[in-house]
This record gives C-alpha cells, structure tokens and sequence, in this order.
C-alpha cells in the first residue's frame, strides 16, 4: 500500500469499487515507491470515452535528472476495461455518482489506483456517521469489560 484516501469513506458514501490500472512515467513510479504522492484531493472524470485520474500529486523523483521537466499534478490516464467503462459512464452521468480515488498501491510490480464509486455525503450526514461509530464504539468496549 503506497497511498490511502482516509477522508473519502467520511466524506462520500462508497456504493462499489474498482481497481484501475493508471499510466505513470518511470521517474513517477520511482516516486511512489518513495511513497511520496497524495491522493486526498484527487478525483476521476471521464473525457472522450476515457477516465483520467485529476489532482493527483505526486512529487518529483528526488534522485531524477534536473534537465527533465516534471508536471507533478499532470491528468493521467486510468486503464479499465471498455466494457467497465460502458459500465461506470451512465452510473456517473445519470446517478450524480463520483469516482474518488480510494488507495494506490502495487500489485505484480504493477501501480493500482483503488476507485470508489459513491455518492457526496452532506454535514448531517456526516455527523450520523460519526456519532454511529462512537456509540459502536463504546458498545464494544463495554462488552469486553464485561466478559473480563
């Protein structure tokens, strides 16, 4: 696991998730290795029949030549599927549904991008959540001091 989206479960309601394969430069993926890249502000979005990946930073290779350019919140493509592309396109038009990176990590020496498919939560809802967890929460506490 190089990077997770901590706020995204908070935040959105996850209905489904995909993996996602996604387009990296060799310098960028030295970076990830490194674990220097955040995907809290980040999002997907279709363009022209293809999902891009926006707002995704990754730093600059620290050991990379100096000569080189890098763009560090470049658009990059994700590689699905055509037939999970179909898919996911009329679930985010119609639905109002977004696509929010949830993790990224390696699989076969191959980067993953983690993608939920879910719906914005708002502030009340929000705050449900929360006070659902802490009262869970205690419940679990309270019976492990009772079975003691």
């Amino acid at each position: 696991m190089v990077a997770t989206n901590k706020t995204a479960r908070r935040n959105f309601e996850i209905i489904e998730t995909i993996e996602a394969g996604i387009v990296l430069r060799g310098s960028e993926v030295k970076s990830l290795r490194e674990s220097k890249v955040t995907i809290s502000d980040s999002y997907a979005r279709f363009e022209n029949r293809e999902l891009w990946v926006v707002s995704l930073h990754i730093a600059a290779y620290t050991r990379a030549s100096t000569h080189v350019a890098t763009d560090t919140t470049r658009k990059r493509k994700l590689l699905l599927h055509r037939r999970e592309l179909d898919r996911l396109y009329p679930k985010i038009e119609q639905d109002h549904l977004t696509l929010v990176p949830m993790a990224l990590y390696f699989k076969d020496n191959r980067a993953k991008l983690e993608l939920g498919l879910g719906r914005g939560r708002k502030l009340v809802d929000k705050r449900q959540v929360i006070a659902k967890r802490d009262s869970d929460r205690e419940a679990r506490r309270e019976l492990e001091h009772r079975s003691r």
